[in-house]
């Protein structure tokens, strides 16, 4: 899809829809390719290069509220990077997925904790104790570009979620290859300050003129 198709489709809602509908199944697709080539390889998991990338490159202040994920499907492996954040001495909280419209609401982890199966057979755990805000959120998605626009899943929890914490910072975690020229964005979609991928650390730059 060219850059003039994209904008044309970003300032229509039923384009945008078509638009994102287009790049997601194609994502998906994409995305099923680059886990099943990272199963086969001998080398160092996908999900530990992007925990050593991060923690190098992009590490969470000392102390901070770091809001990850449990991966599902085919996801890029995030535990790594959740149990060396939790070393480190970090609050680490999963999403518990609401109904479709609300944002999502945040239990605490910690190594070892039972998890749940939630909406959309996301994981999280069974302890409802109150947990602090995220003040980091690791984020998941399908596409992503180097102006931090991201392509989730349709349900729009995460752009509802980043909408109520406006100090929180919101980064990708993907496979290098879901990396795209442009992903279809409209005036609710959150842009990412930055995306971890197995092979380095990507900080995203919004564009001059946003759609």
């Amino acid at each position: 899809m060219s850059h003039d198709s994209l904008t044309g489709a970003t300032a229509n809602p039923d384009g945008l829809a078509t638009a994102k509908a287009a790049l997601r199944a194609a994502m998906l697709a994409r995305r099923a390719e680059l886990s099943a080539a990272a199963a086969r390889s001998g080398a160092e998991s996908p999900g530990e290069a992007l925990a050593r990338h991060l923690l190098a490159a992009l590490p969470p202040p000392p102390g901070a509220t770091v809001a990850g994920f449990w991966p599902i499907r085919d996801e890029i492996d995030t535990r790594p990077l959740l149990h060396a954040l939790a070393r480190r001495g970090h609050a680490i909280l999963l999403p518990v997925t609401p109904p479709r419209g609300q944002p999502l609401s945040f239990r605490q982890w910690r190594p070892g904790a039972v998890l749940e199966r939630g909406r959309f057979g996301t994981l999280h755990p069974v302890d409802a104790s109150p947990a602090p805000p995220p003040e980091w959120l690791l984020v998941p998605l399908l596409a992503f570009d180097a102006q931090g626009g991201r392509l989730g899943y349709g349900a729009g929890y995460y752009d509802r979620t980043l909408a109520l914490l406006p100090g929180a910072v919101a980064v990708g975690l993907a496979y290098a290859g879901q990396q795209v020229p442009e992903v279809p964005v409209g005036p609710g979609d959150r842009r990412l300050a930055a995306v971890a991928t197995e092979k380095g650390v990507i900080r995203c730059a919004p564009p001059a003129h946003p759609p």
